[in-house]
């Protein structure tokens, strides 16, 4: 393989993006249905199709939960398939997702971050994303459309791993990142096809000389042990993602090193976490306050399934104070992301102290001012242990 791919550069939208990385993947198969801010990923997709870029086979169905049957069944079948959803959409889809990790499809899957209804809202929360914490799938959460573009070409190699082989999720953010232009840096074709290979199914349905037995009904007996083999699938995927980020360094020349990116985090005293988008105000804010002599910094995650607990306490213990940022509501405790952190430092010895703050929901757009404002409010010791929320009318 190549260790370096010349590259073109291009302004596209984040929804470009990524239907350029599934242009140059070219899946056997992609089924999936329309829902805003998803849509245009699947409308510059289905051009392709339809002007002979890519061959591959794509199934317009009549729902979400049609469009992930179909990629159960494709994949399952042997070929290498993808989709992509938002919102309701993959809340229709969440009963299937959870089949599809069962019976280790390694399906990738685009997901254009929106909240729930209701009430109805079509802008961006992460409440979607959250609703797979616990079905088996891995998830990436890119800030920009650079990263949405390059982990959509890692993910294909994350799923297919002999040692994963489960669905894989990369969210971008709805409108923010889906409807914005930017600069991205897109790999020639050649090399991609390259770096994701030709795909070999493990245990295809087809291969009538090897049957094998899909989707079976698994009592007590047995149903146990299948869900521990999930386990150490998942438990596999960090070690895949090291092994694929530093593949697509020697190919791309741009780093992807763990599991999120440290800003200034080295010597921060006081630390923002978030995913997503909100990543780059964040660090607008961090430079303004780094000008003033302020410690401070950011951990922007990129892994949130499987969530890396050890690495995580490992870059926050001895800071002062950690502010955790949810786009999503857990209603009736902390939010998501919160409660893994919050988990993973639970046996530090230096042990900063934690605060959650709940931004964006519905689309709301989150400041450097308000973010510079939270770093000030974590350095009080006397500031309250409640949830927080930014820019809320109460």
């Amino acid at each position: 393989m190549a260790t370096r791919a010349s590259e073109q550069l291009r302004v596209l939208t984040g929804h470009q993006a990524v239907a350029e990385a599934m242009r140059q993947i070219e899946p056997d198969v992609v089924a999936a249905y329309p829902i805003t801010p998803q849509s245009e990923i699947m409308h510059y997709f289905a051009e392709f199709v339809a002007n002979g870029k890519v061959r591959t086979e794509l199934i317009t169905v009549e729902s979400e939960h049609s469009a992930m049957s179909a990629c159960v069944g494709a994949s399952v079948a042997g070929a290498r398939t993808m989709t992509a959803t938002a919102s309701q959409g993959l809340a229709l889809m969440i009963e299937i997702v959870y089949i599809a990790s069962a019976m280790r499809c390694p399906i990738v899957m685009a997901i254009a971050n929106r909240a729930l209804s209701g009430p109805i809202n079509i802008h961006c929360d992460h409440s979607d994303a959250m609703l797979g914490r616990d079905a088996g799938v891995a998830q990436l959460f890119a800030e920009d459309a650079q990263e949405a573009y390059d982990f959509m070409i890692m993910a294909q190699r994350i799923a297919e791993h002999p040692s994963v082989l489960l669905p894989v999720w990369v969210n971008l953010d709805g409108f923010t990142l889906t409807h914005t232009a930017d600069v991205v840096e897109l790999l020639e074709d050649e090399l991609v096809k390259e770096f994701v290979g030709e795909y070999k199914p493990r245990y295809p349905l087809l291969d009538v000389d090897h049957p094998t037995t899909q989707g079976p009904f698994a009592l007590p007996e047995y149903y146990f042990e299948l869900k521990r083999q999930q386990v150490d699938a998942m438990e596999s995927v960090p070690q895949v993602l090291l092994e694929v980020q530093a593949e697509f360094a020697r190919l791309s020349g741009r780093e992807y090193q763990g599991f999120f990116e440290p800003y200034y985090l080295d010597d921060a005293e006081y630390v923002i976490v978030v995913m997503g988008s909100t990543a780059g105000t964040t660090k607008e804010a961090v430079d303004t306050l780094r000008a003033r002599g302020e410690k401070v910094g950011l951990l922007k995650l990129w892994l949130f399934r499987p969530f890396p607990r050890e690495e995580i306490a490992a870059a926050l213990e001895g800071k002062r104070a950690v502010a955790v940022l949810d786009r999503a509501l857990s209603l009736g405790n902390y939010g998501p992301l919160y409660l893994e952190v919050s988990s993973a430092l639970y046996e530090a010895q230096r042990r900063p102290r934690l605060y959650n703050y709940t931004y964006g929901l519905g689309g709301r757009d989150t400041t450097a001012k308000q973010l510079e404002a939270v770093f000030m409010q974590i350095q009080e010791k006397t500031f309250g242990k409640e949830m927080h929320y930014i820019d809320l009318r109460e």
